[in-house]
């Protein structure tokens, strides 16, 4: 769709999410598009009746589901554009079946993402979450237990355009890096700096990753790729950060690491269900133990 029909055509755009950055709302409102954005419960339901509502012709989607249900409710549907690079949030299954082309847009927000990642890894060293808890509620604790990343080895599952951001920002901290991801080995290529060490498996990067950042897409095969057996092979008092894709961690597994203390802290932007339950993690132990 180009800007030049959509300015003839009149094409609505669906926006999943309550906004969009300044310059390309401006872009589609020169290209005289109408924008729809999320204002109710910014759901998969929301997402549905809007598609059902409309005549929609482009969805630009964040990061609610694009079920097939929405996509059959809106037969004016001509083309879908993620947000960033991972699709599992759309049914691209009930797209491909009426031919309706869903794109990507590759390093869009890998500038965000990597900044964020640092950000939970410097909040995750230094309990800045829980510092400010004990803070807020009038107590002063002079813990003295935060960890210093300068030294420290940095694992990083994935080496696209946000772990190669990650990668470099590390460095510059004085951090140690290791990456481990297929596709590397598959091409056989390196990292553009001799300073990366390329792990051959997970298995191999993991007993050395005093703090774990993934950056892959969640695909069947890496569901749950960090699992309880995973969390093990960390070393002790390990940081798992995840600015990916919530369902690549096993949630119960990393909620029993850090009440045990195998795991020092974790920063997660994502989780499997979105928003969280409060007492979700508290059920899930129950079933686990078989309470």
């Amino acid at each position: 769709m180009t800007l030049s029909r959509c300015v003839a055509i009149n094409h609505t755009v669906f926006v999943t999410a309550p906004g969009l950055a300044g310059p390309g709302v401006q872009r589609l409102e020169q290209a005289g598009c109408r924008i729809l954005f999320l204002t109710g419960s910014q759901d998969a339901a929301e997402v549905e009746r809007v598609m059902a509502g409309n005549q929609i012709s482009a969805v630009i989607s964040r990061t609610v589901d694009l079920s097939a249900s929405a996509i059959a409710a809106c037969p004016s549907l001509k083309v879908v554009s993620k947000h960033g690079v991972g699709v599992d949030n759309i049914d691209v299954e009930a797209c491909t079946r009426r031919r309706i082309p869903v794109y990507v847009t590759p390093g869009a927000n890998a500038a965000s993402v990597a900044e964020l990642t640092i950000t939970l890894l410097g909040a995750s060293a230094r309990k800045v979450a829980w510092m400010d808890r004990e803070i807020r509620a009038n107590r002063w604790p002079r813990v003295q237990d935060g960890l210093q990343l300068a030294g420290r080895t940095l694992g990083l599952v994935g080496y696209g355009h946000v772990g190669q951001r990650v990668a470099r920002i590390a460095l510059a901290m004085g951090m140690e890096v290791r990456v481990f991801d297929p596709l590397l080995l598959l091409a056989g290529l390196r990292p553009s700096t001799t300073d990366i060490i390329v792990a051959r498996s997970l298995a191999e990067l993991l007993p050395v990753s005093q703090i774990l950042s993934l950056h892959v897409p969640l695909t069947p095969r890496t569901r749950g790729l960090i699992d309880a057996a995973a969390l093990d092979l960390l070393p002790s008092g390990a940081i798992l950060i995840n600015t990916a894709r919530g369902g690549l961690i096993d949630e119960t597994a990393v909620v029993e690491a850090l009440k045990s203390g195998r795991l020092y802290a974790a920063g997660l932007d994502t989780t499997t269900d979105e928003p969280i339950h409060p007492d979700r993690f508290d059920k899930k132990r129950k079933k686990l133990n078989g309470k």
